[in-house]
């Protein structure tokens, strides 16, 4: 048996991933795209030491904000995970709220490559605009989105009508189990806006050091809580102006979120009762419980 967590920011994965792990003999993978990178803890939520009661994490904090780590990267690491805990007859758990890193893992997927040579280059765009060219077609494909090579790739295919007949991948593994948790708007929404006032005097001094030194990488710039910071060390904008355009996004990210889940995979969803977790949990395992003996 193989666990999926998903759900939107801020929702509560973390804290049903560790009951779970702790009933079930499980090892937990983190599938958060900007948890991979050591020294982006506050502003990524990543799970404390306090909160990890004993259970094994893995990917966490395995590369440096420097460092380039793509979604194909992930797909061989999390593989290679799986075997690993199946080895040692626990059970692999996957948390967190990146879709494409799911899919590349746990689904038969395989990344696009372009052989015509007769290709646009797309130097006046930027990674960002390319994939905004990318996701207008809609077809709902799962890319790596940090690999500018690929991404041209991609969009020259897609530009002549070529679209990935592979689009509705298959699961690699045949016992995944995906779980999904949600809750109504508002209160995702005020889950977000408190958690975020929450962390936010550690949040500034996490990401100042990165500001001073105009440190500019991808996983900065990329990661909602970091990149909204630049403009109010460089005294362009106010904090008031920060902490309000990084809830914004953290709540556009959330529905983005659900979009993606919703039409990528096969999910259960529970909806999470914040007053007596607990009856969360018994859901969920019931749940899993009537999974195992199908």
């Amino acid at each position: 048996m193989i666990l999926a967590i998903v759900g939107p920011t801020g929702v509560g994965k973390t804290k049903l991933s560790i009951e779970l792990a702790k009933i079930y003999n499980g090892e937990i993978i983190n599938a958060d795209s900007m948890q991979i990178y050591e020294g982006l803890d506050i502003g990524t939520a990543k799970v404390t030491k306090e909160e990890k009661k004993g259970i094994p994490h893995h990917l966490l904090s395995i590369k440096t904000v420097e460092e380039d780590y793509t979604v194909f990267d992930y797909q061989k690491d999390a593989r290679k995970k799986i075997e690993e805990i199946k080895a040692k007859r626990k059970i692999p758990i996957f948390v967190g709220g990146t879709g494409y890193y799911l899919k590349a893992a746990l689904y038969d997927y395989q990344f696009v490559e372009e052989e015509n040579n007769d290709t646009k280059t797309y130097e006046e765009l930027t990674n960002a605009e390319l994939i905004e060219k990318i996701d207008a077609f809609e077809y709902g494909i799962v890319y790596d989105k940090n690999n500018r090579k690929r991404l041209i790739r991609l969009l020259n295919r897609l530009e002549i009508g070529d679209v990935p007949t592979k689009n509705d991948f298959s699961l690699l593994y045949e016992d995944v189990i995906f779980i999904g948790l949600t809750t109504d708007r508002e209160t995702l929404y005020k889950k977000i806006n408190e958690r975020f006032f929450k962390m936010l005097i550690p949040l500034i001094d996490e990401v100042k050091p990165f500001c001073i030194k105009n440190i500019k990488t991808k996983a900065l710039l990329t990661g909602i809580g970091y990149k909204e910071f630049y403009p109010f060390f460089e005294n362009k904008k106010t904090l008031t102006e920060v902490v309000e355009e990084c809830q914004k996004n953290s709540r556009n990210y959330a529905k983005r979120q659900y979009t993606w889940f919703q039409n990528q995979m096969d999910i259960q969803w529970f909806d999470v009762n914040y007053e007596n977790f607990k009856n969360t949990i018994e859901e969920v395992v019931e749940y899993i419980e009537t999974q195992n003996k199908k």
